[in-house]
């Protein structure tokens, strides 16, 4: 089966061949913004901290100076701090 002699120009067949790259490039472009707009907004620089506590043990005296220092910060009455 033949082109018709309008698509069989070699003017015609590059116009359409760049159209065609130029389509596949501007939607891969595309997609990876998309993925990395995702990516940066799912993880924020101060999302997760890290603390002593989660893998360190306290003694007796640290959980008590510790709980001193909490209901010090605790709201006593509405809009107070104790």
């Amino acid at each position: 089966m033949s082109l018709p002699d309008q698509f069989s120009d070699p003017r015609v067949l590059t116009l359409f061949g760049l159209l065609a790259v130029s389509t596949a490039v501007w939607l891969t472009l595309g997609l990876r913004a998309r993925a990395r707009a995702r990516r940066d907004r799912a993880v924020g620089p101060l999302e997760r901290v890290w603390h002593p506590q989660e893998s360190v043990q306290l003694t007796p005296a640290e959980e008590h100076a510790f709980g001193q220092v909490v209901s010090r910060l605790s709201f006593d009455s509405p809009g107070r701090l104790r």
